[in-house]
């Protein structure tokens, strides 16, 4: 019995914190004129993030990226909303630092970055001919833009 509820507290704490994560995201100034209609990433590597997010990220975030239970979405109105007119370093350190949620942090910097990759393919930004960089002062050059311009 008291481990369902200290479980209940745990998922009920991450809920608020995930519906807080707006407010407290790092809110990186970018530097650089790209965003994520840009072309930023290429057809190549979105099709290695997306065989990365199929192993370690759909069985929490669903296979079209939608969410399941308490995992949020990765697309749609409400993850446009959360991470408009942030860097994309911003969406990559979150990544890089608190996923996989049963194995924090077990991502490569490539992988992660691969996989973001695959959540803007998925959003239909275009692809162009270089690759997303891993490097986080490339990544807060780029501005993680909702709508096109």
């Amino acid at each position: 019995m008291k481990i369902t509820i200290a479980l209940g507290m745990v998922i009920a704490c991450g809920a608020i914190g995930g519906s807080l994560l707006r407010a407290d995201q790092t809110t990186t100034t970018t530097t650089g004129d790209q965003t994520t209609w840009s072309g930023v990433f290429s057809e190549a590597q979105a099709k290695r993030g997306e065989a990365i997010y199929a192993e370690k990220c759909s069985s929490c975030h669903a296979p079209d990226l939608t969410g399941l239970d308490q995992a949020p979405p990765l697309s749609g109105n409400d993850f446009n909303t959360n991470w408009n007119d942030l860097a994309i370093n911003d969406l990559f350190e979150r990544i890089r630092i608190s996923m996989p949620a049963d194995k924090p942090g077990s991502l490569s910097r490539q992988e992660t970055v691969d996989v973001v990759a695959f959540i803007l393919q998925h959003a239909n930004f275009p692809a162009g001919q270089t690759e997303l960089p891993s490097q986080v002062e490339a990544l807060k050059g780029i501005k993680f833009v909702a709508k096109k311009p």
